[in-house]
């Protein structure tokens, strides 16, 4: 019941901060950029901001039809808590009259999780510039009813038809996957020069302790891990530096890794952390079990949980992701979570690895705890409070500020489950 309430409320309260904080706009007149797309969005987010640095303001945390509204009004949500609505109901108004940010630029990541976000941000922010690089089924349970009653044949058309509704309020640039089909289908609705990246022009990968892409046209060596399907990403932010008649660098050496996203730790035992923790859509699985595949290491582990939000889709993708899994060359897979064990593990039918499973992250972090024997390198990717295993197994305790998810509220929820 409380959550068809919170549906139901959303975007009527929503439209209140929309309305300061289109006064705010109004008032500041930055050029904006609008980052958007299934998954990948906040990576490009540094890696632009890796190049533009003082240039631009950017919406780290927020991305939807309060947290944008928010960081234009110069919001902050502190505990997430319903105690804070009130004070950030009286303070609007004077957030759309405040001094203007001195950025003249401003780079926004835009999710479009639920029927009508797409068109919600894109009429307020009618940005001058749009990135779109991914869109597949992410939050697609919020989508079923849309096939459901026959509104659209599939999930990804769907999706896809929420992101475009941003494409639709594009001023004047979209750099866009020409590689993706969903994308490409909406691009009849923009009147906007559009520029098209292509895998074709990827001619190597390698990932080690860094990555390296080597394209047709430049030479990337990045200190960070990351997965092929980045190379969209740096390809855009080279193509929007050079539309913003602005330098560019190709080592990107002001580039970090948001939280959660294969930041590489020191575990106990002398064991190798990556932390891929943040989000898990089907798309972004893949991208980082790929990258675990191409990745040297001597022992490999995988600790993959639960995808969620999948809806009717969650049997048929969690299937697939058995099926990625069954053909990995590693040296033990753990896995965790109910929607793992359900539809995933039945698809593991390979001898080539030992697969362990667990319910509950606790009972995990204990088996990891009990079976490390020193030296593996291992990779989280999943839902199910996963960062809650690596704080557990970190060497270096100071490293728990490093993990995403730090606010108060998240860390009740991982201690209610055993973390």
């Amino acid at each position: 019941m409380f959550q068809k309430i919170k549906r139901a409320f959303y975007f009527p309260v929503a439209s209140y901060f929309r309305f300061w904080a289109r006064i705010q706009l109004r008032v500041w007149n930055p050029r904006i950029i609008v980052i958007t797309g299934s998954s990948g969005k906040t990576t490009l987010l540094h890696l632009i901001e890796a190049q533009l640095d003082h240039h631009a303001r950017y919406s780290h945390k927020a991305n939807s039809s309060f947290g944008i509204p928010f960081d234009i009004l110069g919001l902050n949500r502190k505990t997430l808590s319903l105690f804070e609505w009130p004070m950030l109901f009286f303070l609007a108004p004077s957030g759309a009259f405040k001094k203007p940010y001195k950025e003249k630029l401003y780079v926004v990541e835009v999710d479009s999780d639920r029927p009508g976000e797409g068109k919600f941000l894109g009429k307020l922010l009618r940005p001058e510039i749009v990135i779109w690089l991914s869109s597949g089924r992410t939050h697609s349970m919020n989508f079923d009813s849309m096939v459901e009653s026959k509104i659209f044949s599939t999930i990804e058309d769907a999706v896809a038809n929420e992101f475009g509704h941003v494409l639709e309020c594009c001023q004047r640039l979209a750099i866009i996957n020409a590689d993706n089909l969903n994308i490409i289908k909406q691009t009849f609705r923009t009147k906007a020069k559009i520029v098209k990246i292509s895998k074709k022009n990827l001619k190597s990968y390698i990932v080690d302790s860094k990555t390296h892409f080597k394209t047709t046209t430049n030479d990337y060596l990045i200190n960070a891990l990351l997965p092929r399907e980045s190379f969209y990403s740096i390809e855009a932010s080279q193509q929007l530096l050079d539309d913003l008649d602005l330098p560019f660098d190709p080592s990107f050496k002001r580039f970090s890794l948001p939280p959660g996203r294969c930041s590489v730790f020191k575990g106990i035992k002398n064991t190798t952390l990556i932390d891929s923790s943040y989000n898990a859509t089907p798309d972004g699985m893949k991208a980082i079990i790929d990258l675990f595949s191409d990745y040297q290491t001597k022992t490999k582990w995988m600790v993959i949980s639960d995808m969620l939000e999948l809806g009717n889709e969650e049997k048929e993708e969690h299937e697939k992701l058995g099926e990625l899994l069954n053909t990995q060359k590693i040296n033990k897979l753990v896995m965790v979570g109910p929607r793992m064990i359900g539809y995933s593990l039945p698809k593991i039918t390979t001898k080539n690895f030992p697969v362990t499973s667990f319910e509950q992250p606790k009972d995990a972090l204990l088996y990891l705890k009990e079976n490390l024997a020193g030296g593996e390198t291992i990779l989280f990717k999943g839902a199910r409070f996963l960062e809650g295993i690596i704080e557990h197994l970190l060497n270096d305790k100071e490293d728990v500020k490093k993990l995403c998810r730090r606010e108060a509220v998240w860390q009740k929820r991982r201690k209610q489950w055993g973390l």
